[in-house]
């Protein structure tokens, strides 16, 4: 669970309800229509923009701003490392019995590539397309989430329109105007909380998700790569300790 997108999110909207109960009530930041041709228009549009797979696909990817599992990169060097000890020892068919308790579905798949005997090349051909397709999958949901953002201020714009048409066309009643007004305004504001709160935020949460996660998965290929030509333990460490920062790079051999 990432903490900090609920506390973000949370907090955004504890602070523009506190702040509109400082100064008004709450129903009169309420209004059906705005929310009707903000939500309904952003969707809607999103839709159009998009096939309507990619857009349900999207709710899945969605979860990895909230449910992301934090990686551990010095526990995927640990993992290496084990497995190098254990190949050196025994043999890379001794991994094999190791696969059912992997969770990770690239990293058994390759420690699987590299069990088989495949050739390096052909390892690195097959893993470098599984990521390249992941990264376009999850560079397509922040894309949509970018669409969104882009969307519903306009779509708030668009509501503050239709209430001054609807204001100016009322002008003989100047009781009408300010309330009017308001309303008009509402839609705007509606517009630019969700692009602000939710849609972009969550656009580049999942862009430093997926950045994260091709890390890790270059992380993976590599230390397959590794365990394919028989390097030994240490030499996988530092291979992989080449992606992290040198604060981060804790080595089981000290």
């Amino acid at each position: 669970m990432d903490i900090a997108t609920f506390i973000g999110i949370i907090a955004s909207f504890g602070l523009l309800v506190s702040a509109i109960l400082l100064g008004s009530s709450l129903m009169a930041f309420f209004n059906i229509p705005s929310i009707l041709i903000v939500v309904g228009g952003t969707v809607c549009s999103t839709m159009i923009n998009y096939p309507l797979s990619d857009v349900i696909r999207t709710i899945k990817v969605v979860q990895k701003a909230f449910f992301a599992k934090n990686l551990t990169f010095g526990e995927i060097i640990a993992n290496f490392v084990s497995y190098s000890s254990r190949a050196r020892k025994e043999g890379i068919l001794a991994l094999e019995s190791m696969l059912p308790e992997i969770q990770d579905d690239f990293l058994k798949k390759g420690l699987q590539l590299t069990i088989d005997g495949l050739e390096p090349a052909s390892i690195t051909e097959i893993l470098e397309t599984e990521i390249a397709f992941i990264e376009d999958r999850h560079r397509l949901g922040a894309e949509i989430f970018q669409t969104m953002g882009t969307f519903s201020p306009a779509f708030g714009m668009i509501g503050t329109l239709i209430g001054l048409v609807q204001m100016l066309q009322n002008m003989n009643d100047p009781s009408s105007i300010g309330p009017a007004m308001a309303v008009a305004i509402i839609t705007t504001f509606y517009g630019s909380v969700l692009a602000n709160i939710l849609f972009l935020p969550i656009a580049g949460k999942l862009r430093y998700r997926s950045r994260e996660e091709n890390l890790a998965k270059e992380m993976i290929h590599q230390g397959v790569l590794s365990l394919s030509r028989g390097d030994n333990p240490r030499i996988i460490e530092q291979k992989l300790h080449s992606f992290l920062p040198p604060n981060l790079r804790v080595s089981a051999f000290e």
